[in-house]
């Protein structure tokens, strides 16, 4: 099922600002660009005159979107397109996994850590994904101890004298890294509040809609409304450790399935963490009197569908509020993983050349950690620049007392 489109093509004025800013047209002249392969060729489409296999290429990273004069929702055009083209020729088997890697994972969620990370790291293993398009040069996250991924799931103890927020943990905290999720709990409990982890949750879907699975995609945004719509009944806020679910949440469902009876705009009840804990701490809810910093240099990298959002930098600011705490902004664009990007065959050396410039920063920086809030855009740091990442907030509850030390999740 292809979601009705209720964007013009005319609406874009042509002027080419996101084709400069696209960091996949830069790296490869295999991307004929965002506004060719969207806006542009949209016009042809809608006479019938085919598809562009260059369309293939876009890793949905809203750079476009950022950069876009006129507000015209160039990537939305470009994965609508994806949808089109791939019911046309049909899926293929990486975008399948890849789509799936939710439903992998809640299936998988009483096996423990070794024996799944001894197979996914298996080198014979990794010559059968790379046979089904997953490439072998690629990182992949390795999954968390087995009590880490079931202690997330009970969220905090009941009775927060500040009533209760609800935490969306996403694909990526849920079962690579439950330490970041755990870590924002403990926070949350430190700033007077109970944590509730919803069993209804399911993945927000945004690996579907990259692989041209809309159908698929529009049946987790049906599951997850629901769950947001009773929370919002009941006055409960979520927050999503991961921007890319957040903006999903947010913002894509309403631009994805336009008219879709059931959707609701949930920009009102979502809010990325560090966003959330930036109010915190302008509220004076969450002490910091006390904090006490790591040693050394920390580096930090924005990721793109946190900018998509609209929210500054949230995390940077978090951690600038810790007194002595010496942290570099790399503000070096994307990192190349784009969520699943690199992980596809024909696309690895694409995602290198675009994070080449990030891992070119955090080295020079001479930093011992850096700091990103997409989970996804942690492994890449680690993989290219060779630095161990942490998401903020775990390390705001290190500087805080409320969390464990943080150490290098293996990636």
């Amino acid at each position: 099922m292809i979601p009705h489109h209720k964007y013009n093509p005319d609406d874009c004025t042509a002027c080419a600002v996101c084709t400069v800013h696209c960091p996949v047209a830069e790296a490869t002249l295999k991307f004929r660009g965002p506004k060719q392969t969207g806006p542009a060729y949209e016009r042809f489409r809608l006479s019938g005159f085919g598809d562009d296999a260059s369309i293939e290429y876009c890793s949905n990273c809203k750079n476009c979107d950022i950069s876009c004069p006129s507000g015209v929702p160039v990537a939305t055009f470009n994965m609508l397109a994806r949808a089109v083209y791939r019911s046309k020729r049909g899926i293929v088997p990486r975008d399948l996994l890849i789509g799936h890697s939710g439903d992998i994972g809640r299936a998988l969620r009483r096996i423990p850590a070794f024996v799944l990370n001894f197979g996914m790291q298996n080198a014979a293993v990794r010559r059968l994904l790379d046979l089904v398009g997953l490439d072998r040069r690629a990182p992949l996250p390795s999954f968390a101890p087995l009590s880490e991924r079931n202690r997330l799931g009970k969220g905090s103890a009941p009775g927060g004298r500040r009533g209760k927020v609800a935490l969306f943990p996403g694909c990526f905290v849920n079962y690579y890294e439950p330490r970041a999720g755990l870590d924002i709990i403990k926070l949350l409990e430190k700033a007077g509040y109970e944590v509730i982890v919803p069993k209804n949750f399911v993945c927000c879907g945004l690996p579907l809609v990259c692989g041209g699975l809309m159908g698929a995609a529009l049946k987790r945004a049906r599951i997850n409304s629901r769950e947001l719509a009773l929370l919002a009944e009941c006055g409960i806020p979520v927050i999503a450790p991961c921007p890319s679910c957040a903006l999903m949440l947010r913002q894509e469902y309403r631009d994805l399935f336009p008219g879709e009876e059931g959707l609701v705009d949930n920009a009102a009840v979502v809010s990325e963490a560090c966003s959330f804990f930036l109010d915190l701490l302008d509220r004076e809810e969450l002490p910091l009197a006390g904090a006490r910093h790591p040693q050394g240099r920390l580096a930090y990298h924005a990721p793109c569908h946190l900018r998509s959002l609209g929210l500054g930098r949230p995390g940077i600011e978090v951690l600038r509020r810790i007194p002595g705490l010496c942290i570099e902004d790399t503000d070096a664009g994307c990192c190349g993983m784009s969520g699943s990007y690199e992980l596809k065959k024909g696309r690895y050396e694409i995602g290198m050349r675009i994070g080449a410039a990030l891992f070119a920063a955090v080295r020079e920086s001479g930093a011992g950690l850096s700091v990103s809030e997409c989970g996804t855009c942690r492994v890449q740091i680690r993989h290219g620049a060779g630095c161990p990442v942490a998401h903020p907030l775990s390390l705001l509850a290190q500087c805080l007392g409320a969390g464990d030390a943080v150490r290098e999740t293996k990636f």
